[in-house]
């Protein structure tokens, strides 16, 4: 039996592949107020299977399927000018952790990685919980 909210166009037997997380990911930046999409244009978008164990020992996580997205950045608030040279924002989603919630979860997999996707913009542009909460609310 497939997961609840299958892309119509996966079969039932397989899971969503990265670009699949991906299109979801971008769908969802898509569908941010206008003011939000303005100041994320530099930001990279990476698809991975799973968060390398550098990353996790730094996040002090013991299993890669905990970790389903990650921001890497200075939020836009603590920028300044002077920063040339710095490497881009970066956002990353890990598709088996994210696959894993997914399937042990009642969420439907769009609304999943809209969540995380938002939970992780929410980190560039440095907004609290509820502010991220309000921002998904406005996606939805």
């Amino acid at each position: 039996m497939a997961a609840p909210d299958q892309p119509a166009d996966l079969p039932a037997d397989r899971a969503p592949s990265a670009a699949v997380i991906e299109e979801i990911a971008l769908a969802t930046l898509e569908a941010l107020p206008a003011e939000f999409r303005a100041h994320l244009g530099d930001v990279v978008l990476i698809v991975e299977d799973l968060a390398d164990a550098d990353t996790l020992t730094v996040l002090g996580i013991d299993h890669p399927l905990d970790l389903t997205g990650l921001y890497h950045g200075r939020p836009l608030g603590e920028k300044s000018s002077s920063e040339s040279g710095a490497p881009p924002d970066r956002i990353h989603l890990y598709r088996r952790a994210i696959l894993d919630e997914w399937i042990d979860t009642d969420v439907g997999l769009h609304e999943l990685v809209a969540h995380v996707m938002i939970h992780e913009i929410g980190h560039h542009f440095g907004l609290s919980d509820d502010d991220m909460h309000a921002l998904e609310d406005a996606v939805a």
